[in-house]
């Protein structure tokens, strides 16, 4: 029997709470002058800054925020470019410090997709692009798709073939599914979000893959929530809400929603952990901008479903 679908309220307040949160943390976002000393840790912080902007991106693009969640993600944004990036500064120093790590390209895509430029970045992208240590970079398969969905975001030529990296990783095979084990299904998980330019285009995910995944995807939800894995069952909830007719399961976003701290925090396991502010900022940063991207994709989906009768 298929479990009834959730009720737009509950996917939207999610998401609402979620918000709220990350805008009353964002000054955790920000580089310390110790990450900006070492490459490797600046990249670490501009991950979740680059996660920050997508989220925010995808709020506007599904049109399901309120006028007070859309002047918030609004903010946000505008704080993530001017102060976060110092308007893309942060990139291009990183892109001089560490020409072949794709991290710069891939978080300039958002905000190139939004209609801010930052020409020394872009040229220096252009000279690294030229080499053939770019194209040969040994890169895990769904992070090959990532650089080359950054690519097209941000209208550069591709620097290999889709398809191919595609077929290259664990999804695009369709192995045994009992196999999702915790990096297999962040695998998965990040396969469907450059296949599909986080949730933009779903119709690009292959019809085999969707019937797949339309086929598991139930299964792996319930044991992710039975483990009480919060993290990675809201990228699941938004792997859902990319397939042709997701299930947008009401118990399953019942028991996920119930998971939320009072605050808007997504704890990434079990409950939420306490301690230092910081600290804590650490632990739930992740999970909470994925409750962000899963309630505006599953609410989208949902009231679209409700336009079409």
């Amino acid at each position: 029997m298929t479990a009834a679908p959730a009720p737009p309220a509950l996917l939207h307040g999610v998401g609402d709470r979620a918000l709220t949160w990350l805008d009353k943390h964002r000054e955790f976002f920000r580089p310390t002058d110790q990450d900006r000393a070492s490459g490797a840790a600046l990249i670490e912080r501009l991950k979740p800054i680059g996660e920050l902007a997508i989220n925010m991106q995808v709020l506007f693009r599904e049109g399901v925020a309120g006028s007070r969640q859309h002047a918030r993600a609004g903010q946000l944004l505008d704080f993530t470019w001017r102060e976060l990036l110092d308007g893309g500064n942060v990139l291009a120093a990183l892109q001089h410090e560490e020409p072949f790590s794709p991290v710069p390209l891939e978080v300039y895509a958002t905000f190139h997709e939004l209609g801010h430029r930052h020409p020394a970045l872009e040229t220096a992208l252009e000279v690294v692009r030229r080499t053939a240590t770019w194209t040969t970079l040994e890169l895990v398969p769904n992070r090959r798709l990532g650089v080359l969905n950054a690519e097209r975001r941000v209208q550069l030529p591709p620097s290999a073939d889709f398809d191919q990296a595609l077929a290259a990783t664990w999804l695009g095979r369709m192995p045994e599914p009992w196999t999702v084990q915790y990096h297999i299904a962040y695998d998965l998980t990040h396969t469907i979000f450059h296949i599909t330019n986080w949730g933009e285009a779903p119709e690009r995910i292959p019809a085999a893959l969707a019937d797949y995944l339309a086929r598991y995807l139930p299964a792996w939800m319930d044991d992710w929530a039975d483990m009480e894995h919060w993290d990675l069952l809201g990228e699941l909830l938004v792997v859902d809400a990319c397939l042709p007719r997701p299930t947008l399961d009401g118990q399953m976003w019942e028991r996920y929603a119930a998971a939320q701290s009072d605050s808007g925090a997504m704890p990434i396991q079990h409950g939420m952990p306490a301690g230092d502010p910081e600290e804590v900022f650490d632990l739930v940063h992740h999970p909470t901008l994925v409750a962000a991207f899963a309630s505006a994709m599953a609410t989208s989906r949902s009231l679209s479903a409700a336009a079409a009768g």
